[in-house]
């Protein structure tokens, strides 16, 4: 494999309004804490927050884009929710990798997004398999 301890793979994304109500509708997740302004505002974060599986998928668009010419499996993902994203925030998620086993073409990753203050609001592990 081509793939070595410490590789990093990242992609940054603004979140908007429009990209919280649209993981809404696909996904049919419409708790209020991210789509209603006068709920959010009594809620400790005073703001509507992004789903935190935003960030997940986030993580897979990373992953499926990077390791495009390698095609993968997606065999499993940790997600730990550190801190909110809000609208307006300016998404990095890297995804750097910590062990290789070749002779089973897996690969695990440290995953991890960061916002504009380069603050973690997740941390995680993915483990993927390169199909040969």
């Amino acid at each position: 494999m081509d793939i070595k301890i410490g590789d990093k793979f990242s992609n940054t994304r603004e979140i908007t309004d429009e990209l919280i109500r649209a993981f809404a509708k696909l996904s049919g997740d419409h708790n209020p804490i991210h789509l209603d302004e006068e709920f959010a505002a009594k809620t400790q974060f005073g703001k509507r927050i992004a789903h935190g599986m935003l960030s997940g998928a986030f993580i897979s668009a990373v992953l499926g884009y990077e390791f495009q010419e390698r095609k993968i499996v997606y065999l499993s993902q940790t997600m730990k929710f550190i801190a909110p994203v809000f609208i307006g925030d300016t998404i990095t998620t890297t995804a750097t990798v910590a062990r290789v086993r070749e002779d089973k073409g897996i690969v695990i990753l440290e995953t991890i997004c960061t916002n504009q203050n380069d603050e973690v609001t997740l941390k995680g592990e993915a483990i993927v398999m390169i199909l040969t």
